[in-house]
């Protein structure tokens, strides 16, 4: 048995180095969409010039992340710049604060994140939130991706409503082409092809580079210059603006996305305990952590765990083998496609958008909606958080009103301790944000 078998105990797991390189594979196809769909996002907010350099900084983040969690966590589970959060960042944060700020926001909720991974104050924090409230921000999240793929390919619009359907624009070559790969996505999804996402980007960028939507790229490759966005991050600013709210809404987006996709991703690959622990949950939080700084180091937003994990552990993956293919993969191939990923259009990325929206919202499922003390509070968190385009504003509007609720209806034991001091400052930030103090 070679160091490879030994070190990731293949035999312990039932594995052997083939289905472990399958299983990178596969997680690779599934999640690439990312090395496109991240610079699109975050673009908007650093320029149209930062593309290029965002698409290697993506894959850096992504694949050295994802190789710590293969060598240290010795999981199967691939990290990368997250959906939703790089979304707050561009479309919230940096309009507010600049793009060079939100970078600090991101690398100081990292190394937040990383003293709460050292500490037992983690553990705090996670059985203070109520379940409800992490599920309805998760899905909140999922309608915030949503209207802003539907806004950006021009399917809808501000009118004479607060939103419109932008009639005038459906029958353009970008829109059509947007609905050909939002369905095509659709269908691949059902029919369970992996790499949909990635499939349905790629054959939509080439009709769309075919009949004219978008012009063809001059070239493919290139070698990566990340000059444009490394240390970059701008913490006198920080300082200056005193953007709370933007550390608080990042770090608890990242600290409970994290927890849930690693526990959903523990549970598919068998590793939960029979208390429903899971085995080196420090370890697997602390690379998310260390992540998510790295990443604010050479310019991207926030690193996370992502469940699409899941397709590689769906093909037997169950080591940090399968996580050292995937972050090898995103370091070979995504370093190098910045031309490529530059020239993807805009109508191409947006069915992603929508697609990983569908499946963030399916997390509202779990609240349990006969209870209006629990239902009430997640669904303001649901609609506030893709109506004020503010992850920050959902998440306060669930605190402080899953607070006031369950107080008032006589059910006040149920709130934790800390749920009171998050309330009462998130009330303190929206007064803040009125201009009273």
């Amino acid at each position: 048995m070679g160091w490879f078998e030994k070190y990731f105990e293949f035999e312990k797991y039932g594995t052997d180095m083939k289905t472990e390189i399958l299983a990178g594979v596969t997680t690779f196809m599934t999640m690439a969409y990312i090395l496109f769909v991240n610079p699109e996002i975050l673009s908007t907010a650093m320029g149209p010039e930062a593309r290029e350099a965002l698409v290697a900084v993506t894959a850096l983040a992504a694949g050295f992340s994802t190789i710590m969690m293969g060598i240290y966590a010795k999981k199967p589970f691939a990290l990368a710049p997250g959906m939703g959060l790089n979304a707050y960042f561009a479309f919230t944060v940096a309009p507010k604060f600049g793009w060079q700020v939100a970078l600090a926001a991101v690398f100081v909720e990292g190394i937040i994140f990383i003293i709460l991974s050292l500490t037992k104050v983690r553990s705090a924090i996670i059985h203070a939130i109520p379940l409800s409230q992490k599920y309805a921000i998760g899905a909140g999240i999922g309608l915030f991706l949503t209207l802003i793929g539907l806004s950006n390919v021009g399917v809808i619009t501000s009118g004479p409503t607060i939103l419109a359907l932008n009639a005038g624009n459906l029958a353009t070559k970008p829109v059509l082409l947007f609905f050909f790969g939002l369905f095509f996505a659709a269908v691949l999804i059902a029919l369970r092809i992996k790499g949909a996402l990635l499939i349905s980007i790629l054959v939509t960028s080439i009709l769309g580079w075919l009949t004219g939507a978008a012009p063809w790229p001059e070239k493919l490759f290139s070698w990566p210059d990340i000059s444009y966005t490394f240390l970059k991050l701008d913490l006198q600013g920080l300082l200056n603006v005193g953007a709370f709210g933007a550390i608080f809404a990042f770090f608890m987006v990242d600290f409970f996305d994290t927890l849930g996709t690693v526990t959903g991703l523990s549970a598919k690959a068998g590793f939960l305990t029979k208390e429903g622990k899971i085995p080196d949950a420090d370890k697997v939080l602390l690379t998310d952590a260390v992540g998510t700084t790295m990443g604010a180091l050479l310019g991207t937003s926030t690193v996370t765990t992502y469940i699409e994990s899941a397709a590689g552990i769906e093909e037997g993956g169950r080591t940090g083998m399968t996580a050292l293919v995937t972050g090898f993969l995103f370091l070979a191939l995504g370093l190098f496609i910045g031309p490529l990923a530059g020239s993807i259009p805009g109508f191409a990325t947006a069915p992603a958008l929508v697609i990983v929206g569908y499946y963030m919202l399916s997390a509202i499922k779990e609240v349990d909606f006969t209870d209006p003390t629990e239902a009430i509070p997640a669904f303001l968190v649901l609609i506030t958080i893709p109506f004020t385009y503010s992850i920050a504003d959902g998440i306060g509007m669930g605190f402080i009103s899953y607070t006031i609720i369950k107080v008032f209806s006589g059910r006040w034991k149920e709130v934790h301790p800390l749920m009171y001091i998050l309330a009462i400052i998130f009330v303190l930030y929206f007064a803040y944000l009125g201009g009273l103090f």
